[in-house]
């Protein structure tokens, strides 16, 4: 789980979005009409209620264009804001400011949009014990960015990859030919710090697994009813996590069943940005 945003961790990413921004010229438009020794104060702006994610990236996109810019945040990230609220100056080089702009924007914007569908899910399952979780249904090369706004929308962590635990879907019960073979297959080849997750679609299949050596089940696409009879089965014998077509609309249903763990895509693959300007503090 990421907690925090190492500057380690964005500085490649963000020069390399720079470079894409900047082409081969530079910022021509600001170049023409601001003196090079122009200095500016701006500050970042929320125009819409939301959660803040991604403030770090917005510093390293600003002082990599000016290594002397003063970047002085005012709310932190998983905070709470709404239309008017102030997240951060920055003073420095008018030029560079204006040429960091829209990169600071855009993970600034994507990952609070992140965060703010997060937290309403988050919302949505109280007071049950659910856990809203991503999945990694994510943009290519910002995984780890986008699941880190998750976590500062209050939301958890699946899998980061396909090396970090087993997860056993149905083109490979396909394969292996039952879901219980699989996961005694698995648990064969895998070390016993490897947690196995196996997907069931019918209460059937749940039941083959209840004596496996499975950590985690994973219920895909069932009705609450089905999934309230499957919390009854298991009895805690192992994780239960709920999948498939979640929305806002059925997630508080899902979580009355006593579910573990409801996995929502949408977090990372739809999430609408939320709006912030970068304005002048003049």
């Amino acid at each position: 789980m990421i907690e925090t945003l190492p500057d380690v961790m964005l500085a490649e990413i963000v020069t390399a979005t720079l470079r894409e921004d900047l082409g081969r010229g530079g910022d021509i438009t600001s170049q023409a009409l601001i003196p090079a020794d122009k200095m500016w104060n701006a500050a970042l702006v929320a125009r819409g209620e939301g959660v803040v994610a991604g403030l770090a990236l917005a510093r390293s996109a600003f002082t990599q264009m000016d290594e002397k810019a003063l970047f002085t945040p005012r709310k932190a990230d998983g905070d709470a804001v709404k239309t008017g609220d102030v997240l951060a100056e920055i003073s420095g080089n008018a030029r560079a400011l204006l040429a960091a702009e829209r990169t600071a924007l855009n993970f600034l914007c994507h990952l609070s949009g992140i965060a703010t569908l997060t937290r309403r899910y988050v919302e949505a399952v109280k007071p049950h014990k659910a856990k809203i979780c991503c999945t990694r249904k994510t943009t290519p090369t910002l995984r780890f960015l986008e699941k880190y706004a998750v976590r500062a929308g209050g939301g958890a962590n699946h899998r980061f990859g396909l090396d970090d635990a087993v997860l056993i879907k149905d083109n490979h019960i396909a394969v292996a030919g039952n879901v219980r073979s699989a996961v005694m297959k698995a648990r064969e080849a895998v070390g016993h710090m490897v947690k196995i997750e196996a997907e069931v679609d019918t209460l059937d299949q749940l039941r083959t697994l209840l004596d496996a050596p499975v950590d985690v089940v994973m219920l895909d696409n069932m009705t609450p009813a089905q999934m309230t009879e499957a919390v009854a089965t298991v009895a805690g014998r192992f994780t239960l996590e709920a999948s498939g077509g979640v929305t806002l609309d059925t997630v508080g249903a899902i979580a009355a069943t006593g579910v573990d763990v409801i996995s929502v895509g949408a977090l990372t693959h739809s999430a609408p940005i939320l709006d912030i300007a970068l304005d002048d503090a003049a």
